[in-house]
């Protein structure tokens, strides 16, 4: 293996990884492989094998996660830093870019091209639930786990509700369903357990203070940051879990209408790097107080969970994936968030943007692109934006 490099070699590898990886989280995890892996022999095949297990395993964005290790493993917690703020680096700036170029944009919202972005966060959502549906239950169990979250979704809408089917899935996934063998990776370490007690003591610390402090301190900004850790903290599944997460913090305090959420969650499709960018967005269109700073910290809340969890659990990683009790839990978790995804591609995805025949058509075009021709989310949400311009015409 090679030797260790310093954070400043950590942040230019993932600086370009950052401007090149396009296709969401299974993509990134082939990106990361290829360059650390095979290329550059950062790390041998069973430690990268065993840092994906870990993130997967953990709620938060796999493939930022796994940068922030590899960082971790090559540069201790700066390398974290560096492989985190490389590789979002510049999904944000092309997020806060379009994001004032909506706010400049102004009563445009309604226009063909944004209708179109709309539709196509339709269908990335479906078909992500069609692919983890195949993925995650493939037996009647699991499957019966996936119908029951989404009912409790959709009849307790909002964090509560979904919290809630998270944890009743991980307990009964540990009840009742049977964990597989356990891996035979060790993962180096390069942090004690002192260390990793300390930043799972900060994470909980700051999941149940932060609304405590929003209640006493009645700060916008705080109020803000708590809504964005806590979606961090349950985004189990990658990415498309975020967009129920999110649309449940911003959009019924009416910081941000639907179609403007919408729009930038089709936008995100487009770019490289993670989808946990579209906070930066989010932190610029936002209402009141929306600006570059407001981005920022919305950026910082919704990493934080996952920077804190990984440090926290890499000391005690390889005795934990031991247990099956824990596999068992975590497949009860997965085919939970089937069931979550399948709520809220109904209510408020489906329900908040297809409205008409025109919008069906275009959502059947962008699905079958993404789905069945298999062009990726970059090259689909540029013609979904230009085909929405199209339809809106006539």
């Amino acid at each position: 293996m090679a030797q260790p490099v310093g954070a400043f070699g950590v942040f230019r590898t993932f600086l370009k990884l950052g401007c090149q990886c396009f296709g969401g989280p299974v993509a990134h995890l082939g990106y990361f492989r290829d360059e650390f892996v095979v290329r550059r022999r950062w790390l041998d095949e069973r430690t990268y094998v065993d840092l994906v297990a870990l993130c997967q395993f953990l709620p938060g964005p796999s493939s930022s996660q796994v940068g922030m290790g590899i960082g971790l493993i090559k540069a201790g917690l700066p390398g974290v830093l560096a492989a985190w703020i490389g590789f979002t680096l510049p999904s944000a700036l092309l997020m806060l870019a379009f994001a004032y170029g909506m706010v400049e944009a102004g009563d445009a919202l309604g226009t063909g091209w944004l209708k179109g972005l709309k539709v196509m966060a339709v269908a990335v959502v479906a078909q992500a639930v069609w692919g983890m549906a195949r993925t995650l239950c493939p037996d009647r169990t699991r499957q019966g786990f996936a119908v029951v979250a989404a009912i409790l979704v959709l009849a307790w809408p909002g964090p509560f509700g979904q919290l809630m089917v998270i944890g009743i899935g991980a307990v009964l996934g540990w009840l009742i369903l049977k964990g597989g063998a356990a891996g035979d990776g060790v993962l180096t370490l390069t942090i004690g357990r002192r260390t990793g007690v300390a930043a799972l003591a900060l994470f909980f610390v700051l999941l149940a203070g932060l609304p405590i402090a929003v209640s006493v301190l009645q700060s916008h900004a705080l109020t803000v940051f708590d809504s964005f850790f806590r979606a961090g903290s349950l985004v189990f599944g990658g990415g498309h879990v975020l967009l129920p997460l999110l649309q449940a913090h911003v959009v019924p305090p009416g910081w941000v209408d639907t179609d403007t959420f919408l729009a930038g969650y089709g936008a995100a499709q487009a770019l490289p790097g993670p989808l946990f960018s579209i906070s930066a967005y989010l932190g610029v269109v936002m209402r009141p107080g929306g600006g570059v700073v407001l981005a920022l910290l919305c950026l910082l809340a919704i990493f934080l969970p996952s920077f804190l969890l990984l440090v926290g659990a890499l000391p005690f990683w390889n005795a934990l994936r031991a247990r099956p009790g824990v596999q068992s839990a975590l497949m009860g978790v997965n085919a939970s968030v089937v069931g979550l995804l399948v709520a809220v591609l109904y209510d408020p995805v489906w329900t908040g943007t297809i409205h008409g025949a025109a919008d069906f058509v275009l959502l059947l075009a962008a699905f079958g692109a993404l789905a069945v021709l298999r062009l990726p989310p970059w090259l689909v949400a540029p013609l979904a934006a230009a085909l929405g311009t199209v339809l809106a015409l006539f």
